[in-house]
């Protein structure tokens, strides 16, 4: 069963997931930032873009909580991690603008945002199944399932 506190609490914490990824990207994007290959986008925008994806789903996250907002955070949470960890252990050569971003090594700040990207995935993904659960639970009876007619004398 949803509690509204459960409810809060895991938009807090997907919020706050989503907040570290974001910082970690901010403060990484001006390293990454060196002009790429003609024709490629530098790793430094990705990087940027992939903040702001991150803080406006996370205030959305904050504002509604709904289904749809878990599963946006879902979306920017675990596309983050897999290409954190898709670009540590594959060498995956650049593709139509996107530049190649191996790297294989793990630092600090690395650390930091997979674990946040991991640990937003899983949490969101708790909290569309949640609010899915509450929303049917909130709703009538519906006469597409025939349960309505049991309430008809």
């Amino acid at each position: 069963m949803t509690t509204p506190v459960l409810r809060s609490g895991l938009r807090i914490l997907v919020a706050a997931c989503l907040v570290a990824d974001a910082v970690v990207h901010l403060q990484l994007a001006g390293d990454y930032a060196q002009a790429s290959a003609p024709g490629h986008l530098s790793e430094g925008l990705l990087f940027r873009v992939e903040a702001i994806a991150a803080l406006v789903v996370a205030l959305l996250v904050l504002a509604w909580g709904s289904r749809a907002t878990f599963a946006a955070a879902f979306v920017v949470a675990g596309s983050a991690f897999i290409a954190v960890i898709l670009f540590r252990y594959v060498d995956v050569p650049a593709f139509g603008p996107v530049p190649s971003m191996y790297e294989p090594i793990w630092f600090a700040k690395k650390s930091t945002s997979a674990v946040a990207e991991g640990l937003g995935a899983a949490l969101s993904a708790i909290g569309f199944f949640h609010a899915g659960v509450a929303g049917r639970r909130t709703r009538g009876p519906s006469p597409a399932d025939g349960s309505a007619d049991r309430f008809i004398a």
